[in-house]
């Protein structure tokens, strides 16, 4: 399993199927930011990573431009990865409480994270026909993660992802939103975005909830 998932991760770090989005990763690597300009992004597709034998998958939207689209590991460089690191640690599925570099020294235990789209979308907001094109590997992640029970997609379009490439249909999103489907649990959350934690809409309490709920689930 874990041999066939960094060949499907080599295939992902490949892929070109998306011109708009190949050429806005590579144009925000190489015009950055101020307070990155130093630095050498990844800009191109990112793989998903985590314990192949997790029980615990977590769905997200897509890399952050100077966030995941710089350091080469998905929530890994900006504040939507810090909340995502501080929750999974307090509830055992992350070494540390912070998610900064891919060198960083963090590894997750029992749980893998991946992403609807896997690279970063002007205004991070993916067309139909992107999220289409990389679905395929999303689907392919489904198969060969076996030991999955609690599915965690995080924001809309994350959940919408999911249930497609599940085949499950019917299923409304809402924070907390909780279903039995195909002998696995799928929770709903608002993604740890600054938009969403900034403004209050997901607050540190909503938020470690949802991982409780999933230690829960699967303890």
């Amino acid at each position: 399993m874990a041999d066939k998932l960094r060949q499907l991760n080599s295939k992902v770090m490949r892929c070109m199927l998306c011109p708009r989005l190949a050429q806005y990763v590579r144009q925000v690597g190489q015009e950055k930011v101020k307070r990155f300009a130093d630095e050498e992004y990844w800009a191109r597709p990112l793989p998903s990573w985590g314990d192949p034998n997790a029980r615990l998958l977590i769905v997200g939207l897509a890399p952050a431009a100077h966030g995941g689209n710089r350091t080469g590991r998905m929530f890994t460089g900006d504040g939507s990865g810090d909340w995502l690191a501080r929750a999974m640690h307090a509830t055992g599925f992350a070494s540390i409480p912070t998610s900064r570099s891919r060198d960083d020294g963090l590894t997750l235990d029992d749980a893998y994270i991946t992403a609807a789209v896997r690279c970063a979308p002007p205004g991070n907001k993916p067309l139909p026909s992107e999220l289409a094109n990389c679905s395929q590997y999303l689907l392919a992640e489904l198969k060969l993660l076996e030991n999955v029970r609690v599915v965690l997609a995080l924001g809309r379009i994350g959940f919408d992802a999911y249930c497609r490439a599940a085949g499950l249909k019917g299923l409304a999103f809402g924070h907390g939103a909780r279903y039995e489907v195909s002998g696995k649990t799928l929770l709903a959350s608002y993604h740890p975005s600054r938009q969403n934690t900034n403004t209050g809409k997901l607050t540190w309490q909503m938020w470690l909830r949802i991982f409780e709920t999933v230690r829960e689930i699967i303890s």
